[in-house]
């Protein structure tokens, strides 16, 4: 029982579990909807993609991640199907294509720090959909994945607003003394480990640990 409870999401409860999916289920449905509007075809909800399931299972599954705010997750999204397109536009529908469009995607997010993971995804669809899709150029970025990002995002405000969680998150200010930010760079660089979670949230995490931890000790804690 121990080792299946270590699968578990850190901070999850099987309510927030049940609100990301009723979140996912509509922002989903409204994007997949806004693609056929858009391209008059039901048949064309095929240019919703992948990637933007995955932007569903960040923002409503996981909305204090890095990847799942907003900056990230609608930009990512948008300059990872421009890296796409041009992939295919100059190597068409090709795995070198493939490979530059993911790579490149990853580069690109990196240095205007918006990593969204689901924009790999994003940038792989003009390489493989097919000419169809990439018939749409470089305006792809903006309909329908820009602003189905978007959509996703709107929705996870509200959606987060009921749930009772902070979206875009906001880290809680660590109550403690003993520990600094620089030692938790410190530590981030001796592990040299990436880590979904923003430094901040670390920071208000060990401090907490470290009452929790105190109390513990002092007997005033269960």
């Amino acid at each position: 029982m121990a080792g299946w409870r270590g699968f578990r999401l850190a901070g999850s409860n099987w309510r927030d579990r049940l609100m990301a999916s009723c979140g996912a289920f509509l922002g989903i449905g409204l994007t997949g909807w806004i693609c056929s509007f858009v391209a008059g075809d039901p048949a064309s909800v095929i240019l919703l993609g992948a990637p933007i399931g995955a932007s569903a299972v960040l923002i409503f599954a996981v909305p204090s991640s890095p990847l799942a705010q907003p900056y990230a997750a609608i930009v990512g999204t948008v300059v990872s199907t421009l890296v796409g397109v041009f992939a295919a536009r100059t190597f068409g529908h090709t795995a070198f294509a493939a490979g530059l469009s993911v790579g490149g995607s990853i580069l690109v997010m990196s240095a205007l720090r918006c990593l969204h993971a689901p924009g790999g995804g994003s940038a792989l669809v003009p390489v493989i959909a097919g000419p169809e899709v990439l018939a749409h150029g470089y305006a792809l970025a903006l309909v329908p994945f820009g602003l189905n990002a978007l959509v996703l995002v709107l929705l996870g405000l509200v959606f987060h607003r009921v749930s009772g969680h902070s979206y875009p998150h906001r880290a809680q200010p660590p109550a403690t003394a003993g520990i600094d930010p620089e030692d938790i760079d410190a530590a981030l660089d001796q592990l040299g480990e990436p880590f979904d979670v923003s430094r901040a949230d670390l920071h208000a995490l060990v401090a907490a640990a470290e009452r929790n931890a105190k109390l513990r000790r002092s007997g005033k804690r269960p």
